[in-house]
């Protein structure tokens, strides 16, 4: 063992030495309950702040692994479109305007575009949110189109406002 003793404070060593005998003048059945009671306080402490917090990690795992393992395959698809859209020839802003026209059919009267250039600029009133991504989905593969501004607010019946996109080779 080490030479030097620890030498604690004055106080300390003094609550020390008064725990010492306070302990020692304690019958044995109470040192044994204040044992006891002692590790029941430390193991319930070693689970609050030790095994408890492992455990839920353990628990929940296999979920947000499953929900990142989903994010990835999504990724994934996403960079393979981005590859094959890069791949593909470029279109004339003209050729692009069709499928965009055709996408704006089918959301109806909720929806009018207008093409100034190689821009075109959807309104949208009361649009729900799948029919607005299935439209922005159709734009960027068919269209070639890229969003470049984006003013939309939430109303009861769906979105409304404005989605501007380049068109063609400027995309």
């Amino acid at each position: 063992m080490n030479a030097r003793a620890i030498t604690l404070p004055p106080a300390l060593a003094s609550a020390r030495t008064h725990a010492i005998a306070r302990w020692r003048g304690l019958p044995q059945r109470e040192r044994l309950a204040l044992g006891v009671g002692i590790a029941v306080v430390v193991a319930f402490l070693s689970w609050l702040l030790f095994i408890g917090p492992a455990w839920r990690t353990l628990r929940a795992a296999p979920a947000k692994l499953d929900v990142l393992e989903v994010q990835l395959q999504q990724m994934q698809r996403l960079a393979a479109e981005a590859k094959t859209l890069r791949g593909a020839a470029p279109v004339s802003a003209a050729q692009a305007a069709e499928p965009l026209r055709v996408a704006t059919e089918r959301l109806g009267t909720k929806a009018s575009i207008t093409f100034q250039g190689d821009r075109a600029t959807l309104k949208l009133n009361g649009v729900s949110g799948d029919a607005l991504r299935d439209w922005l989905s159709e734009a960027r593969s068919a269209g070639r189109a890229r969003a470049i501004d984006v003013q939309l607010s939430r109303a009861p019946d769906g979105y409304a406002g404005t989605v501007v996109v380049t068109l063609g080779a400027g995309s």
